[in-house]
């Protein structure tokens, strides 16, 4: 696995986004173990998780306490960089609401601390921006949970450049990720990601994949995606993560899986090399 960094931790340059095996549409419990440990044996080192990252009501955090499960029972568990967040709420009926809150991210950094059984969150990030609580406060409590020692680095997701700028002011320089969506399908976080190479902050894409499994489609706008997968002999999704590799060293993606197989393939990305021309066909495409 090739190396990046978060803050001052070396990661392995692809992660796992550790979402789909807690909400609607899970496997079960074996599968999404034997899932993160592929990840582990293939050399993920950073895995992404959220308090909200549950199905039904009354059961808040399944998605931490499944993966320090998952940990727990790896011998590469301690190993890895655990990056979970606070903000957003599941009321059990598939909405997704919210809450900035100082109060609740405080709250809800202990509670995530406790099933993640750790003294400190390895990166904290804020969810989503609360359009009902003004973002400085919201990162106020971040940078006081930092203070504090809860949790050891701390960054932000869903977020525009100006929001990117106010909390590395607010957290004194000490932002270290970005987490937004970005893929084949949804780019207008270009913006956003060269800010953070422009800082040395880390943008990890959520939801990287997004749009491949059309780009085998006749004239569809990803095509490309497949025939410089063909040409590889890879799969169009190992091409996208290797495309967003090579857009800058700050760069982390984290797709999801639910599968073993799936996380191996997506972590052979870090070793497939593109062409100038491939890549300014992808960026075009």
């Amino acid at each position: 696995m090739h190396i990046r960094r978060i803050g001052e931790v070396e990661v392995g340059a692809i992660g796992l986004g550790a979402m789909p095996l807690s909400i609607e549409g899970r496997p079960d419990e074996a599968r999404s173990l034997a899932t993160v440990h592929a990840a582990l044996d293939a050399g993920v080192t950073l895995v992404d998780t959220a308090d909200a990252y549950h199905r039904d009501a009354g059961e808040a955090g399944h998605n931490e306490t499944l993966i320090a499960k998952a940990l727990a029972t790896h011998e590469r568990g301690k190993d890895v960089l655990v990056a979970t967040k606070g903000g957003h709420l599941r009321p059990g009926d598939g909405r997704w609401t919210l809450d900035g809150s100082p109060r609740h991210l405080k709250a809800a950094c202990e509670a995530s601390l406790r099933r993640l059984g750790v003294e400190a969150i390895g990166l904290y990030q804020f969810h989503r921006p609360d359009p009902a609580v003004p973002y400085a406060e919201s990162l106020g409590a971040v940078r006081d949970l930092l203070d504090e020692g809860k949790i050891r680095m701390a960054g932000i997701s869903n977020a525009d450049p100006g929001q990117i700028r106010q909390a590395n002011d607010i957290l004194g320089g000490r932002l270290v990720s970005v987490q937004n969506q970005f893929s084949p399908a949804f780019r207008s976080s270009e913006r956003e990601l060269r800010l953070c190479d422009e800082l040395g902050v880390a943008f990890l894409p959520w939801s990287p994949l997004g749009g491949i499994s059309r780009a085998a489609a006749l004239g569809s706008a990803h095509a490309p995606f497949a025939r410089i997968a063909e040409s590889h002999g890879v799969s169009p999704q190992r091409v996208c993560l290797a495309w967003m590799l090579a857009k800058s060293p700050v760069v982390v993606p984290i797709p999801g899986a639910s599968r073993p197989e799936t996380i191996r393939d997506s972590v052979a990305a870090a070793g497939l090399v593109l062409g100038a021309g491939e890549l300014a066909e992808l960026d075009a495409a």
